[in-house]
């Protein structure tokens, strides 16, 4: 009887189908280290997104992280309550809010980069460290 957690030959020649479960798989280490301190993969994300373009309002923070607003709104709670950002108040418009980095996020930024790249090398492993740059830049190519 063949190993029932074999991968089908057919699947193994397809490219895309081998993006989605190493992707997949990084992304579920990623998230359940995250996940220990309460924290998604979207909380990285906003404050890498802060730290690297700078302020946003809610809503344009949102946008850029394809994210709901409602959800974007519950992490930025969450952000918000640990000290990571500050929510201030549009003059103009008090609807708006525009969100930024603290330095207290800021530091718990580079915690959670160094998560993201210790999960990276472990996935990368296999690799030799050229095999990891020219995979890089074919992905961003294909990203772009």
């Amino acid at each position: 009887m063949a190993d029932p957690t074999e991968t089908p030959p057919a699947l193994l020649e397809l490219t895309t189908y081998l993006l989605s479960k190493v992707g997949k798989d990084a992304r579920n280490r990623l998230a359940e280290l995250l996940a220990a301190d309460g924290l998604r993969l979207h909380h990285h994300a906003a404050l890498a997104a802060l730290a690297d373009f700078g302020p946003h309002t809610q809503r344009d923070l949102a946008v850029r992280l394809r994210l709901d607003p409602s959800d974007l709104a519950k992490a930025a709670d969450q952000l918000a309550a640990a000290g990571w950002l500050d929510r201030t108040r549009d003059a103009a418009d008090r609807r708006r809010l525009t969100l930024s980095l603290t330095p207290a996020g800021a530091a718990r930024l580079a915690d959670l980069d160094t998560l993201a790249r210790e999960v990276q090398n472990d996935v990368l492993a296999p690799l030799a460290p050229a095999e990891r740059a020219t995979l890089h830049g074919l992905l961003l190519r294909l990203h772009r």
